[in-house]
């Protein structure tokens, strides 16, 4: 996805890059000079349901980060690898609605505070229903294994609310060299009853590939899962969290912080599945989205 000047259009459809800063938009060579002054630059493939969107943030604004809100999330910001800008990532959730929402970036630690309010037009994005047969307890769990799925859901749901500090700085990549099915956001039906959407990406390989971390992270979760079977979690920081799933065997345990390219485990059938597989979602600030979208989104162009 190269980079390339893009202005708001009437009929409010999303282009690739929004550069904006200082009533200009243009390349990055509209960088804001001034401590009063501010650029703003979004880099997204796209601005639908799913989708990542980066931040740039240009500013004079020391070793201070700027504030950053879109969606009713704060966006945490971060320095660059190479320093030059601050940098943040917003997801857009499946179930976030069509309509115009505000991004609102600013450093009040500044004498003027400068700021800037930005609108991101969300556009509706249809996806397609897949119908899949699996064993009977995965669809109605028999009440003794009830507790457990609420149990962990609920650790789940903790873990995506947990904020720390970022520790990936290179663009993510993929878990593994072959290319997965574009199933992100399937409406799910399984054995004939609708469940919730397909919040992640399939890799279709065989039992026993390695599967490796797409970017720098901690593991806070290394087990046996009702649903996904054997299970990771990777904490990227800053919000940002990748859930591997159905591994046949783990190669780490929970607290390991990971590079790029260490391997999680080995792809197998554990859990909720129809055959060998990795399955791969991403939590951003709570919103499921695409990881083909976040290996766009962290490219550096």
């Amino acid at each position: 996805m190269a980079r390339l000047p893009w202005r708001w259009r009437r009929d409010g459809v999303a282009a690739a890059v929004v550069v904006l800063g200082l009533g200009v938009v243009g390349s990055r060579s509209a960088v804001a000079q001034a401590p009063s002054e501010m650029a703003v630059e979004l880099v997204a493939r796209a601005t639908q349901p799913g989708e990542v969107i980066r931040v740039d943030v240009t500013c004079a604004c020391g070793d201070v980060a700027p504030r950053a809100s879109a969606l009713d999330r704060d966006i945490p910001l971060a320095l660059s690898p190479d320093g030059t800008r601050w940098q943040g990532l917003i997801g857009i959730d499946l179930d976030v609605a069509r309509g115009e929402y505000s991004l609102v970036v600013s450093a009040p630690h500044l004498s003027p505070p400068p700021a800037r309010v930005m609108s991101l037009s969300v556009q509706p994005k249809q996806f397609r229903t897949r119908t899949l047969r699996v064993a009977p307890e995965y669809v109605d769990p028999p009440a003794p294994v009830v507790d457990r799925i609420v149990r962990e859901a609920a650790q789940l749901n903790g873990i995506y609310e947990t904020l720390t500090d970022r520790v990936w700085a290179q663009p993510f990549v993929l878990p593994l060299t072959t290319q997965p099915s574009a199933n992100f956001g399937s409406r799910s039906v399984f054995n004939g009853q609708r469940r919730s959407p397909h919040a992640g990406i399939d890799f279709g390989s065989p039992t026993g590939t390695a599967v490796t971390a797409p970017a720098s992270g901690r593991v806070v979760v290394a087990d046996d899962l009702y649903f996904t079977g054997n299970t990771v979690v990777l904490d990227h920081g800053a919000g940002l969290y990748s859930i591997f799933a159905h591994f046949s065997a783990l190669r780490v345990d929970e607290g390991d912080l990971v590079d790029a390219g260490t391997t999680l485990g080995r792809v197998g059938a554990t859990g909720r599945v129809t055959g060998p597989h990795l399955h791969w979602s991403v939590r951003l600030n709570g919103a499921r989205v695409d990881p083909m979208s976040l290996i766009e989104a962290t490219e550096e162009r």
